[in-house]
């Protein structure tokens, strides 16, 4: 960790993105997840997985399956990580809304990351509203970056500005 920044101290039922690994790590959640989009809800499932890695909030990975037929199209571009592999992009349709390369896959992810096999992540930016249990959630700041941020992480987190050497 650099040395200019201060973790908050998580509270009770809290958790610091100062204590999750780097390598990140993946971990089942049957956390409630929704999330809507044009109005309408796009998946409510029970069925999630979740990577935390060192100063990011959670980013929710569902199954392909949780998303009504059509709401998920193939989009341009891809990227790369060097802990999960190669991701392709998606767009995503829900209602009257599409929302262009808002959500993103790892077709073949690297081993440990097997969880991910059939999950698709979003950018809560993009959509009308993303829910853990019950709670909305804020989106991470920065363009690059897809966490979910709840009133259970604390930070400081990556993507704010002047972040970007952490």
């Amino acid at each position: 960790m650099r040395n200019d920044v201060t973790p908050l101290t998580p509270g009770p039922g809290q958790e610091s993105v100062w204590d999750y690994p780097r390598p990140p790590r993946v971990e089942a959640t049957t956390d409630r997840i929704r999330i809507r989009l044009g109005g309408e809800t796009i998946v409510d499932t029970t069925d999630a997985v979740r990577v935390l890695e060192t100063s990011h909030p959670p980013v929710y990975y569902l199954p392909r399956s949780a998303f009504p037929e059509g709401a998920l199209e193939k989009a341009p571009g891809a990227s790369f990580c060097e802990f999960k592999g190669a991701a392709k992009y998606v767009t995503v349709r829900g209602g009257s809304a599409r929302a262009e390369s808002a959500g993103w896959y790892y077709p073949t992810p690297s081993p440990g990351y097997e969880l991910l096999i059939d999950r698709v992540a979003v950018y809560p930016s993009a959509m009308d509203s993303c829910e853990v249990a019950g709670e909305t959630v804020t989106a991470q700041a920065g363009d690059f970056y897809g966490g979910w941020i709840t009133s259970r992480v604390v930070g400081p987190f990556k993507g704010e500005p002047g972040t970007m050497g952490w």
